[in-house]
């Protein structure tokens, strides 16, 4: 029996909205996680940097505690590093752990846009579209920072597309484990035009319902990112 087209003709369950609602209890700690996430994902804290547990305490006003927490579940999601006396530091990725989770990440990112051609609704196509045509707008602007950010509008909404929560959930935290990377990517000479190029093939395979060109031209977009990656690394070091 084939799971993904059992699947096929459901409604899709509202991403979002379970991600909102999980959010609206966080504890304290949950919270600071969240922020440090974020902070790390859009590059502000740089791998290798070190988290000074009382510089955040006195950022956000709260005791040690929730710092301490906050550190440990980052180290969970392998985000940080628990250093013992040297406190916790952004986790830095090796060329070749970074090679294997981008080949993660392109079969992930694969699925979704495979799972997007089956499910995918007229509403959240119109989105995909929005999105791309925001970021071909955002391209001549030649505003590096602000094309990732929206890039990654398109990646999510390709997420809840796929109409699987638990399939976006994962791809998500592996997504924030390499985002510092991405991001470097971006600033690479002709990723920009490149990036425009390979989504809208995507979109029209996901438009076409074509399952297996989706997922191919999603896995060749974010594979060539890995490969991209690794000449800038090469390169600048």
């Amino acid at each position: 029996m084939d799971i993904f087209r059992a699947q096929s003709e459901a409604a899709c369950p509202p991403i979002e909205q379970e991600s909102a609602a999980r959010g609206a209890g966080l504890t304290l700690a949950e919270r600071l996680r969240r922020e440090l996430e974020a902070a790390i994902a859009a590059g502000r804290l740089e791998p290798g940097s070190r988290l000074d547990e009382q510089e955040i305490a006195a950022r956000f006003g709260v005791s040690r505690t929730p710092v301490r927490e906050a550190f440990r579940l980052l180290a969970a999601s392998n985000l940080v590093e628990l250093r013992g006396r040297q406190g916790a530091v952004v986790r830095s990725i090796g060329a070749h752990a970074l090679i294997e989770m981008f080949q993660v990440m392109a079969e992930l990112e694969g699925l979704c846009a495979r799972l997007a051609a089956r499910r995918a609704t007229p509403e959240q196509m119109d989105k995909l579209r929005a999105i791309h045509e925001k970021l071909e707008q955002v391209a001549t602007l030649r505003d590096v920072d602000l094309f990732y950010d929206v890039n990654q509008e398109f990646h999510e909404a390709l997420y809840e597309a796929s109409c699987n929560a638990f399939l976006a959930d994962q791809t998500r935290r592996l997504r924030n484990q390499v985002a510092a990377y991405r991001r470097r990517v971006t600033r690479m000479p002709t990723r920009i035009s490149d990036t425009l190029r390979e989504h809208a093939a995507v979109i029209q395979a996901v438009e076409q319902h074509d399952a297996e060109r989706a997922h191919k031209a999603m896995r060749d977009h974010v594979s060539l990112l890995g490969d991209n990656l690794l000449d800038f690394l090469a390169a600048f070091g």
